[in-house]
């Protein structure tokens, strides 16, 4: 097993703590009194027979609710197992983005087939030892075999963005991704992996470039260099690009709102950011000369229109 991983401090909401029926009962508390801080709202249902305060569930958003739904899983179950594929994702952090967070999904440590219980997917596959890791105190897959466990859930796109999260943020490396790919490589549904780790880049920072990134890829439209850095003339950066195409004069941003509030600046308010954002792009555009294509949530739901759009800024003599 790998070194154990803490990525968040023990007072974070999401790690609970789940409160288990035998544990309450083992407190003293009987089944009535049980129903009677759920009708008071003392506590939240997180799945049957087992809860959390109602004050840790009103702190936490959907993910952080699955997380403690994944949590309470491992606490009931009655076979060894720990968590995997989309569920353990909430522990490291990582999107969700495209995935179902109805089941919760675990793999067997002890080789025996899984079974599909109400709202339980169990799953079972080869788990070396270098697969397993206690993160935030609980058991699960090491982040290059979340990863891949993803791929066989069939969404490409998703598993593309957990990728280059992952390796973003240095918690998975691009060789450990294709390490992992050689010990699963004949599993079910791993077909596309291979395409994936030829697109991986450790440089994406966020869902919305991940998604921008394939559905260029999709689209058939060249490649582009991520995070391009802009120098004056003396050298310095004055600007890093989503995405360029420096032979073509072009570069890209991806405007979601996490830019305009996560990256805002002590004082500043989103529209600050805005504006800074559009002085940024002026500068880019006077030592550059370049042409921006700004994009948004809403034009990722057609990449098709989206690749004719950017199509006509790349090539526009075609």
């Amino acid at each position: 097993m790998q070194k154990p991983i803490e990525l968040r401090p023990p007072e974070d909401p999401r790690n609970g703590p789940v409160l288990l029926r035998q544990q309450l009962l083992a407190a003293g508390y009987n089944d009535n009194a049980i129903a009677r801080m759920k009708r008071g709202g003392v506590i939240r249902p997180l799945r049957g027979g087992a809860y959390v305060a109602a004050e840790v569930w009103e702190r936490l958003d959907e993910v952080g609710r699955y997380g403690l739904r994944c949590r309470a899983v491992l606490g009931q179950a009655k076979a060894p197992v720990v968590l995997s594929h989309v569920s353990a994702l909430p522990e490291y952090d990582a999107p969700t983005w495209g995935f179902d967070l109805v089941d919760v999904h675990v793999t067997r440590t002890d080789g025996i087939r899984g079974r599909r219980a109400r709202g339980v997917q169990q799953h079972v596959g080869t788990l070396r030892p270098a697969d397993l890791v206690r993160v935030n105190g609980v058991p699960a897959v090491t982040p290059a075999r979340a990863a891949l466990d993803t791929v066989m859930l069939g969404c490409s796109e998703a598993s593309l963005v957990v990728m280059n999260d992952l390796t973003h943020r240095g918690l998975a490396s691009e060789a450990e991704l294709r390490e992992q790919y050689v010990e699963m490589q004949t599993w079910p549904g791993m077909s596309a992996a291979e395409v994936l780790l030829r697109l991986v880049d450790p440089r994406i920072e966020s869902v919305g470039e991940s998604r921008t990134f394939w559905a260029l890829y999709q689209q058939r439209l060249p490649r582009p260099v991520s995070q391009y850095e802009v120098k004056d003339s003396a050298g310095r950066v004055i600007a890093r690009l989503d995405f360029a195409w420096p032979e073509l004069g072009v570069w890209l941003e991806f405007d979601g709102r996490e830019k305009y509030e996560k990256h805002r600046r002590p004082g500043e308010s989103v529209a600050d950011a805005v504006v800074r954002e559009k002085n940024r792009e002026d500068l880019v555009r006077r030592v550059t000369g370049w042409r921006c294509i700004r994009i948004t949530w809403a034009d990722l739901a057609d990449p098709r229109r989206l690749a004719a759009i950017i199509h006509r800024v790349l090539f526009p003599a075609a």
